[in-house]
């Protein structure tokens, strides 16, 4: 799933400590409860679902897509008894007895041995979420890692340090499965769950929840098509043998079936009882119990002010090897500071166990290797090196916006954005650019595509042949119609502002205004997802996947309600489609042809070719001005916060700023705080403390640092 980045907007000056220790006593959040609706039952609807629900085939899937079939014609067809079921029950003598399970103990362990339980991570959040769901409006947000990616369990999750690819794709280590066997030749994975598998609130977890996140994902009571669309497509067939086994059959036996299932996630099916036409609001504050290690009660959060997670001293998986070292921390504090450099002050109060290093302002002039509190050892620095696909940072120019539905215009924009000097000045020189739409994807990856380059004479060539020939008086183009060539880049990065204050003035040069708007990155993303943006300034969080994926982002049925008539040409009466990640409403038939091949393809070599493919249909379209690459994360922390003597894992993502990280390896030293404090009173110090950790460096010589302890 795709995840929006963070940023942070002004707060008033107040003591982080202060803030939480009043507000924890303010009383519960401020929000409608479970006694403002009326009470629902939906077991019968959901069995009859399980009864009547069709399979349809990709291609017919696709041909309602765009319009090639009515959805009359296909409801005749599925009365008719043309496709088969969708759910099937079967008992356990069903289970071939050929397969070959897995369980993923052979693969080493994660997390550090000597890690401590208990104390509190304080960190801070850019905004408050907008919902507890997981799932629908807002969901999307910088809180839902917590509440799901980073926190709650899949069936098996990839081995974060093996990344070698076997027969089936990656190697798994269980969740809340404890074994599992793919049968490719059926397209069909089999899995069981761990019998002493619970709900944070208790409840067992079977296959009927797994069986009932199909109804749920499936659902358009969600209000969210990406899922809507994903549930459908991909999967064939959910089969129950009993409580703990079922199989679950895919349409295409991609070199990475076994992701394709083993990545789902139960739904707790009891709690969703209630899930209706009003789901949305019904369920905007209600937490969902969770088959992860924390939870969030009702008396940890002050909506707009600060949420609490706390670790569920009953957490079913506490003792299991892959999980048992992890999630150290008792409580996870995280007060709302909408400002970076009001964060980076708290974090230097030691209130803030963690902040981000990755913008070079805080690396080397606000906190650098000389400071007082890096020099004593009471802050330690950290660099990573990851390896993994690369967050997609970029402009994202809006096709369905006046002026830049045309090519030479975006073109312009492309030659006329200095991202170089960027990197050169304002990251100095520590990035690299991007290239592509999918950097870091290994074969995957276009070899030899490039960002267009700064070059003023080319944008101006560009922006004449759309007809903005003269400058105006403040040397902006304008056309025939005194139009100026005026855009607006909207971004929920506040930290980065000053980034696209150097891609403005340098636009200029080439007679280009950029008018730069940062709101908060709750708002930004939502106004990006209404599609009101001109050009967007954001990245999409990618998963550590085998292959790039290119139905969200660049499928017409993704830009336009209805993007071509029957005949093939465009539906001048077509809208841009909302809450969908085609943010640049991109609509080519011949791009949603090679989609439609590579979603369906079972050949790795035939899908890398058709990548390659569409990659160049997209640098030619000219809607992703590339921006530049993170070969690292650097973080400075506390004395007090630990970590594995590795740092981390090889595909580990840069977390947000205070946050502890999606594999919570880190660890609280109740002593060394106790210490490291009494030492800032007496003048004590430390040894200097600086770690970079460069096993899984692709990018350079490894490096050598001064003082290493």
């Amino acid at each position: 799933m795709i995840h929006h980045k963070k940023n942070m907007r002004p707060l008033a000056p107040i003591s982080l400590l202060a803030l939480a220790v009043f507000l924890w006593g303010c009383g519960k959040k401020d929000a409608d409860t479970s006694e403002d609706f009326p009470p629902i039952d939906n077991t019968a609807e959901v069995e009859e679902y399980y009864r009547t629900k069709v399979v349809l085939p990709p291609e017919i899937f696709e041909d309602l897509e765009r319009g090639v079939i009515t959805q009359d014609d296909l409801d005749a067809r599925i009365e008719n008894g043309e496709f088969p079921r969708f759910f099937r029950f079967a008992t356990p003598d069903d289970i071939p007895d050929n397969l070959v399970w897995d369980d993923g103990m052979h693969l080493p362990e994660i997390g550090d041995p000597d890690a401590k339980k208990g104390g509190t991570f304080y960190g801070a959040l850019p905004d408050y979420p907008r919902t507890l769901r997981i799932v629908g409006p807002d969901a999307n947000g910088s809180f839902r890692p917590f509440l799901l990616d980073w926190a709650s369990m899949q069936f098996a999750w990839r081995h974060p340090n093996v990344t070698s690819i076997g027969e089936y794709g990656h190697q798994y280590f269980p969740g809340v499965a404890k074994e599992w066997a793919v049968d490719k030749a059926n397209k069909t994975v089999y899995v069981r769950l761990f019998e002493d598998a619970t709900w944070s609130d208790g409840v067992p977890i079977t296959t009927d929840d797994v069986m009932f996140m199909f109804y749920m994902y499936q659902n358009e009571y969600i209000n969210a098509p990406w899922y809507n669309n994903w549930y459908n497509r991909n999967y064939t067939n959910i089969t129950k043998y009993d409580d703990h086994t079922f199989s679950i059959s895919v349409p295409e036996a991609k070199p990475d079936m076994n992701a394709r299932v083993l990545e789902l996630r139960p739904m707790p099916q009891h709690f969703y009882k209630e899930m209706g036409d009003d789901f949305v609001q019904r369920y905007q504050w209600r937490f969902q119990p969770t088959s992860g290690p924390y939870i969030v009660s009702d008396d940890n959060l002050q909506k707009g002010r600060f949420i609490r997670l706390t670790r569920n001293e009953d957490w079913w998986a506490k003792d299991k090897k892959f999980w048992r070292y992890r999630y150290n921390y008792d409580t996870i504090h995280f007060s709302v500071v909408r400002d970076s450099e009001k964060a980076f002050e708290i974090f230097k109060k030691g209130e803030l166990d963690r902040f981000g290093m990755n913008l070079a302002k805080y690396n080397y002039d606000k906190l650098p290797d000389s400071d007082p509190l890096v020099e004593d050892g009471y802050i330690a620095k950290y660099k990573f090196y990851n390896n993994r696909p690369r967050p997609t940072y970029g402009l994202w120019i809006n096709q369905a916006q006046p002026l830049l539905n045309n090519l030479d215009v975006r073109l312009g924009i492309n030659y006329a954005s200095n991202w170089q000097k960027v990197i050169d000045e304002y990251f100095r020189g520590d990035y690299v650019r991007m290239r592509t739409t999918a950097d870091g994807f290994g074969e995957f990856t276009h070899p030899t595509l490039k960002a267009r380059p700064f070059d003023v004479e080319k944008a101006l060539a560009h922006f004449a042949k759309s007809g903005f020939v003269e400058r105006g008086p403040d040397g902006i183009l304008v056309n025939a119609n005194g139009t100026r060539l005026s855009f607006a880049i909207t971004t929920g990065y506040e930290s980065l502002e000053n980034l696209l204050i150097i891609l403005k003035e340098e636009a200029v040069k080439a007679g280009l205004e950029f008018r730069v708007e940062v709101l908060d990155s709750t708002a930004a993303w939502k106004k990006v997802q209404e599609k009101q943006h001109e050009i967007q300034f954001s990245a999409f969080s990618v998963s550590a996947e085998m292959y790039p994926r290119y139905w969200e982002t660049y499928h017409s049925v993704n830009a336009y309600d209805s993007a071509f008539l029957p005949d093939g040409s465009v539906n001048p009466d077509r809208k841009p489609k909302t809450q969908t990640n085609n943010l640049q409403a991109v609509a080519d038939p011949k791009l949603d042809k090679l989609i439609e091949a590579y979603r369906a393809s079972e050949d790795a070599d035939e899908m890398i070719r058709l990548a390659f493919e569409m990659e160049e249909i997209l640098h030619e379209d000219a809607s992703f001005v590339p921006g530049f690459v993170e070969p690292f994360f650097r973080w400075a922390a506390w004395r007090w916060l630990n970590y594995p003597d590795d740092g981390g894992v090889k595909i580990a993502r840069r977390p947000g700023s205070s946050y502890p990280g999606e594999y919570f390896l880190g660890w609280i030293d109740t002593e060394m705080k106790e210490k490291v404090q009494q030492a800032m009173r007496s003048g004590e110090t430390f040894p200097k403390k600086i770690e970079v950790y460069d096993q899984y460096n692709v990018y350079k010589e490894p490096e050598t640092v001064a003082s290493h302890n």
